[in-house]
């Protein structure tokens, strides 16, 4: 089935960025392994990134890409019959192992599994901690890591912000380094750190070739601090996660 509902959506969203004139530049498709599982790594800046990502495996190799993705989005009406149709992951937050498990054996059949270390959307625009997860179903399923960095999504719809869906012009970058290929000796928690530097690197090189500019100075929330932007820094984020997390662990307490 998901060769019946993959392309279609493919199709769908090239279109949409068409009609919007979205100005997709694809660097690195030559590192899109042609065949056999990968660990798809991505930055996370918006709630559109799958879409991007996916894209780029897509046109660079015609991979599809099977993103774990939280449990909720399947028991959508919706997007529910679509997210297993292209045979994505669910994910139970209170229970990681069943979907881990599953993404091993996906990568192990020669697919590929897109991943968010971040697990959640950066409000800095930058990276946040990595978890482990990706390295270690590298590690277990014998496949490489392959970097991906997505700029100029977040001005479309993420965290905070009103949906712009209908924005029109935005450019987007999509940066896919070398594959990290695991050594036998390898530990996750190391080679997540050389996987993070080596993205730091990518994002740090899109933000600064990247063609858009801020339209006026109320346009510069997408923008990180450090490049004159006025999007919170890396602190400041984490404690709006930090309060965001205890908020709805204080709402769920009240529901009992």
């Amino acid at each position: 089935m998901a060769e019946f509902v993959y392309p279609p959506v493919i199709g769908a969203a090239l279109t949409a960025f068409r009609a919007l004139d979205v100005r997709i530049k694809i660097v690195g498709a030559e590192h899109i392994p042609a065949k056999g599982g990968a660990v798809l790594v991505s930055n996370h800046i918006s709630y559109l990134d799958f879409l991007f990502a996916g894209l780029g495996a897509y046109r660079g190799g015609k991979r599809k890409t099977r993103f774990m993705a939280k449990d909720d989005v399947f028991k959508h009406g919706i997007s529910g019959p679509l997210m297993r149709g292209m045979k994505h992951i669910p994910v139970d937050r209170t229970d990681g192992q069943p979907a881990y498990e599953a993404a091993v054996r996906a990568l192990k059949a020669g697919e590929v599994v897109g991943v968010f270390p971040e697990a959640t959307i950066s409000r800095s625009f930058m990276l946040k901690k990595f978890k482990t997860g990706a390295a270690r179903m590298a590690a277990d399923s014998g496949t490489p890591l392959l970097p991906v960095v997505l700029w100029g999504t977040q001005q479309l719809w993420t965290k905070g912000r009103p949906k712009t869906l209908t924005k029109r012009h935005v450019p987007v970058t999509i940066m896919i380094g070398e594959p990290i290929r695991l050594g036998p000796d390898d530990k996750p928690v190391m080679v997540t750190r050389k996987l993070r530097a080596a993205m730091s690197e990518m994002l740090d090189q899109a933000q600064r070739q990247y063609p858009g500019k801020p339209s006026g100075p109320d346009d510069t929330w997408w923008q990180p601090a450090h490049l004159g932007g006025t999007a919170p820094t890396l602190k400041v984020a984490e404690a709006e996660d930090e309060a965001e997390a205890l908020a709805k662990a204080e709402r769920r307490a009240a529901r009992g």
